[in-house]
Formats: C-alpha cells, sequence, structure tokens
C-alpha cells in the first residue's frame, strides 16, 4: 500500500508542478486554450493567475519535499499539503467549477485517507 500512496502523491505533485507551470508561465498560451476566454482577460488577469500558481508549485514543492523526510516526519508533510490541496479543491469547486473537486481536491483526499489508514 505505501508504493500506492507513493505513486498517487508523485502524481498528484506532478499535476501541481503542471498548474504551475500554466498559472505562472503559460497562462496567457496554453491557460487560455484550456479556460477559454478573451486574450484581454488572459492578458489582464496574468498577475492573478502566476500568484496562484506559485501557490500550487509551493504544494508541489512540499510533496516532493516529503519523500526526504523521515516516516513520521514524511506523513505529517504530506498530510498538512494535501490537506491545503482539499480545501482549495472544494473550494475551487464551489466558487469556480465542479471539475475542480474531480481534479484537485479528490485525488488529494483520496491519498490523505490511505495515509491516515495505511500508514
Amino acid at each position: 500500500m505505501q508504493v500506492l500512496i507513493s505513486i498517487l502523491i508523485s502524481l498528484i505533485a506532478v499535476e501541481h508542478l503542471f498548474f504551475f507551470w500554466m498559472e505562472s508561465i503559460a497562462w496567457e498560451s496554453f491557460g487560455r486554450k484550456v479556460f477559454g476566454g478573451s486574450k484581454e482577460f488572459f492578458k489582464t488577469t496574468k498577475s492573478l493567475a502566476a500568484n496562484q500558481g506559485l501557490y500550487n508549485g509551493f504544494v508541489a514543492t512540499g510533496l516532493i519535499w516529503s519523500f526526504f523526510l523521515e516516516n513520521e516526519l514524511s506523513i505529517s508533510v504530506r498530510l498538512f499539503f494535501l490537506g491545503f490541496i482539499v480545501v482549495a479543491g472544494i473550494f475551487g469547486a464551489y466558487t469556480v467549477s465542479k471539475k475542480i473537486f474531480w481534479f484537485q481536491a479528490f485525488p488529494a483526499f483520496i491519498a490523505f485517507i490511505l495515509i491516515l489508514s495505511f500508514s
């Protein structure tokens, strides 16, 4: 089960690195393709998206960091960052799109439950 948890944590970290890249670096190009909207909207919201992307980068970094820590500390760090993801995903689903729950909150919630159950 620990291998499955590690794979899931890795996938969630990669997903948030992707969010970081899209929101902080490729907002006006790739971000626009993903979300749709006017060129002007993406130009004017670029700094907001970059800020949001930075938080996703921090979350990914925290999850990656957890692989280099001792077992008990690793578990605490993973739960800490996964908790952020779950809350942000639920908030995003409520305020923006229900899809955010399935892409962001749900995988983190599953990982959170698996860690609590098998660690």
